[in-house]
């Protein structure tokens, strides 16, 4: 969705294509030590003013654990893609391939909720297969992605049926992941920045047959407004919030832009709020919301929920713990979280996440 202009400042830039990493000064702090450890591993230069910023922030937040997690986040060549095969365009050979190659499936029958037409192939192994290109009138086979993002999709629950809304469906991996699940009553994607929107245009073009991709309504409304507009008229409602992207930030190519960045990160949790203020209103009695982020923010994970818990009388918390013990196998979540959020934590060998996700029902 197209933010207002001073957090619209704040999205990831793509990551740089250039080689090197900051020169060596004195005693290696944290974030040298990061450097030196990486150094000639790296071909994307490192944002020092964002790590140093992550380092005091994530230390106090997370502990111990930052260090783990930061290994991760300033590596790319450890991180980790899945798989998510389009039921639209099923291949026996693809599977048969993915399983030669040591590919295994992520999500298995313990779950709460798990369509059998759902399935997502994951390696412990770093490694990615190559992204299909786009091409007109033909679907692709699978979708690239950190296996993490399904997780909202899961919480969710959407079945057959149901009206569902996407606030903020760009790119859409998302939206892909819930038709992948379920075939909606109505789905509404929208995405109101508009190059972004077209690129969920196009995703849902190669990977959602004519017949159904006909069916989904795709808009550019601004998601703070949608519930003004459309009230009680979902049973379902993603939101799956622009935040502090903490991967693409650690590699911001623009220092400046990176100051900026984080002096007006303290924006990101009051446009959430906002959207989540929307997102119930457009929400029927009785349905289900899921919030999610790519960040390890606590400003922007769990103080936005406990904030709309205490100003907005008609939700309540689902309790979505069943779920994360069902993963835990694959995924690492930090412990200390209410029952109605988890925060997957990325760690060498499951280096899925950052990814937050919290579940709300209207009451």
């Amino acid at each position: 969705m197209r933010l207002p202009p001073a957090a619209a400042r704040l999205l990831p830039a793509p990551l740089p294509a250039g080689a090197g990493l900051w020169p060596r000064r004195g005693a290696a702090r944290p974030s040298e030590q990061v450097e030196n450890k990486t150094k000639g591993k790296l071909q994307k230069q490192i944002c020092r003013v964002v790590l140093d910023h992550f380092e005091q922030q994530y230390t106090a937040e997370l502990g111990d654990k930052w260090t783990s997690v930061r290994d991760v986040l300033t590596c790319p060549s450890c991180w980790q893609y899945a798989i998510l095969l389009n039921k639209f365009s099923q291949s026996a050979e693809l599977e048969n391939t993915l399983r030669v190659k040591g590919y295994h499936l992520a999500f298995r029958g313990t779950l709460p909720y798990l369509p059998r037409s759902l399935k997502c192939y994951i390696s412990r192994t770093p490694r990615r297969f190559p992204a299909q290109k786009h091409q007109t009138g033909k679907l692709k086979e699978y979708y690239l992605l950190n296996a993490a993002s399904v997780l909202p999709v899961l919480a969710l629950e959407v079945k057959d049926g149901e009206d569902v809304l996407d606030l903020c469906a760009a790119p859409g991996g998302k939206s892909v992941t819930i038709l992948q699940c379920a075939y909606p009553g109505q789905f509404h994607c929208n995405e109101y920045d508009d190059l972004r929107s077209r690129w969920l245009k196009q995703t849902m073009e190669s990977f959602i047959p004519d017949p159904l991709v006909n069916l989904i309504t795709v808009s550019k409304q601004d998601g703070r407004q949608i519930g003004d507009f459309k009230p009680e008229s979902y049973d379902k409602v993603l939101v799956d919030a622009p935040c502090s992207n903490d991967r693409s930030w650690l590699f911001s190519s623009d220092t400046q832009q990176a100051k900026l960045r984080l002096i007006q990160r303290k924006e990101l949790s009051s446009l959430q709020f906002q959207l989540l203020r929307s997102a119930i209103k457009a929400l029927r009695p009785g349905g289900s919301l899921v919030y999610s982020t790519c960040t390890l923010s606590k400003a922007e994970n769990g103080d936005v929920i406990n904030l709309i818990l205490k100003s907005c009388a008609n939700v309540m918390p689902v309790d979505i713990s069943e779920m994360a013990k069902a993963v835990s196998q694959e995924f690492t979540f930090l412990c200390d979280t209410q029952q109605h959020e988890l925060l997957v934590l990325p760690e060498k060998g499951k280096a899925w996440g950052p990814m937050y996700v919290a579940k709300l029902k209207k009451i």
